[in-house]
């Protein structure tokens, strides 16, 4: 049987490095995956116990959600509102501008433009009929 010779074994070496070094890469960044995962749910879980809320006159946020990965929902009710009466074309371009201004300014929103979240709030009139949603996406507020 052959010695192993000093080129084979640095070949190893460098070999175990790299693999060494892929799976701790790996590890802290499923692990700081993890955290931002928690971090997220528990500030949703932190709005939800506190739903229904009145976030404005006429506006009532009912609940948040996380529907799929980096996008938060907020389901919000227009109190004051009747879809079959609603210039929902109106009221939906008025609440968009304000949206985006809102996200790029409140610190509350601060995780998700970090984290490059899309938001997304859904509208239901107070009969609790669907009239529309507005979508910010992270290049838009942030």
């Amino acid at each position: 049987m052959q010695q192993p010779t000093k080129k084979s074994i640095l070949i190893v070496l460098i070999i175990s490095a790299v693999i060494a070094i892929s799976v701790a890469l790996t590890f802290y960044f499923s692990s700081e995956k993890a955290s931002e995962n928690t971090q997220i749910t528990e500030l949703v879980d932190k709005y939800n116990k506190n739903c229904p809320l009145k976030i404005q006159e006429g506006i009532r946020l009912d609940s948040v959600t996380l529907p799929s990965e980096k996008v938060v929902q907020y389901n919000l009710t227009l109190v004051n509102v009747e879809k079959e009466t609603a210039e929902l074309d109106l009221i939906g371009k008025e609440i968009g501008k304000s949206i985006i201004t809102t996200a790029k300014a409140n610190p509350g929103l601060e995780v998700f433009r970090e984290n490059d979240y899309t938001l997304i709030y859904k509208y239901s009139d107070k009969n609790k009929k669907f009239m529309f949603d507005v979508k910010a996406e992270p290049d838009q507020y942030k």
